[in-house]
């Protein structure tokens, strides 16, 4: 359970970290705290200034990268120095660092959004996370390692993944037993999983501060980019908003959005493949069809229960994603 040591306080600043390409997320908690009448700013983090949403942000920050020793101190004095009493992390780099260290920020009156580092742990470990789907009751690719594979009689064609890997890099589809034996030698980190045909889903789930799963929106994933979702429908399937809660709920996860991905077979049997523990990047639909995610959480951040409906969101709803551009002047 997560408290916020000034409950009342409607002055207080949030820290986006990794913020890359996250423009419409900033923009929705920019239009939410609006909305709250709170006065709230929102900086972010980078490598580089050279982000999109790193020069939206009303102050920014260059950081190391997450695996330097001096990363979570750098984030730490950020915190101190500029009243930070929110961080939400973006992409999967540092989800377990930020659990691991989550005690040092609450410490000094800052919420990170993001899971306990056991169940980072089983969402970033693809072995880990078929093995607790598995033992849990949950339906899931059958997963191999390349070796059990190779000595059993898979069905072809497979799917080959790092067991470490995000936004969908270093896959591939193998068709036949040499193509396995090729493939499985250059995906590092190499699991082999079943190939499920059927519709790709995504759901967003809200867990609240006090741990309840309080929304889940299937999303249709109909076309992706670069492992992200650039086309997408929401779904009200109340089968997959169901399973999906309770997945959530045996994890243990939260408080934040949590990112499921699963298969809907022709046969209606739901095979999960993925849990991210963070904000998905297909969230903006979520949002905008009415499950207000940075909204319910500034309003958890100032001592307010935010009124949530399981299912109160607008079905069938379209997201069609485009570039824009940022400019900037004499870097």
């Amino acid at each position: 359970m997560v408290k916020h040591k000034d409950s009342n306080c409607k002055n207080f600043n949030v820290l986006f970290t990794c913020i890359g390409r996250r423009v419409g997320l900033l923009n929705n908690f920019r239009r939410a705290g609006r909305e709250l009448g709170l006065n709230c700013k929102f900086f972010g983090t980078e490598m580089t200034k050279l982000s999109s949403a790193l020069q939206l942000c009303d102050k920014k920050f260059i950081v190391n990268s997450v695996g330097h020793n001096k990363y979570i101190k750098q984030l730490l004095d950020i915190v101190k120095q500029n009243s930070i009493k929110l961080i939400v992390p973006t992409v999967d780099l540092d989800l377990k660092t930020l659990a691991e260290n989550k005690k040092k920020f609450s410490a000094i009156g800052c919420v990170v959004l993001v899971s306990d580092s056991n169940v980072v742990d089983i969402c970033q470990d693809k072995r880990k996370t078929f093995k607790f789907l598995v033992e849990n009751g949950f339906d899931t690719p059958k997963t191999f390692t390349p070796k059990q594979a190779l000595n059993k009689k898979v069905q072809y064609p497979c799917f080959l993944k790092p067991w470490d890997g995000y936004a969908s890099r270093g896959t591939a589809t193998a068709k036949n037993r040499s193509e396995l034996l090729f493939y499985s030698k250059r995906v590092p980190n190499c699991i082999v999983q079943e190939f499920i045909k059927g519709q790709e889903f995504t759901c967003d789930v809200f867990v609240g501060f006090d741990g309840e799963v309080k929304c889940v929106v299937p999303r249709k994933r109909i076309e992706t980019r670069a492992g992200e979702v650039s086309k997408s429908k929401t779904s009200k399937n109340l089968m997959i908003m169901r399973q999906t809660a309770e997945l959530i709920k045996k994890l243990n996860a939260g408080p934040g959005v949590i990112t499921v991905q699963m298969i809907l077979t022709k046969d209606k049997k739901l095979k999960f493949i993925e849990i991210n523990p963070r904000f998905g990047g297909g969230a903006p639909l979520s949002i905008k069809a009415g499950a207000d995610f940075p909204k319910w959480i500034l309003q958890q951040m100032v001592g307010k229960k935010p009124i949530i409906k399981f299912d109160g969101f607008e079905d069938k709803l379209w997201m069609l994603r485009y570039d824009a551009e940022v400019w900037i002047k004499n870097h």
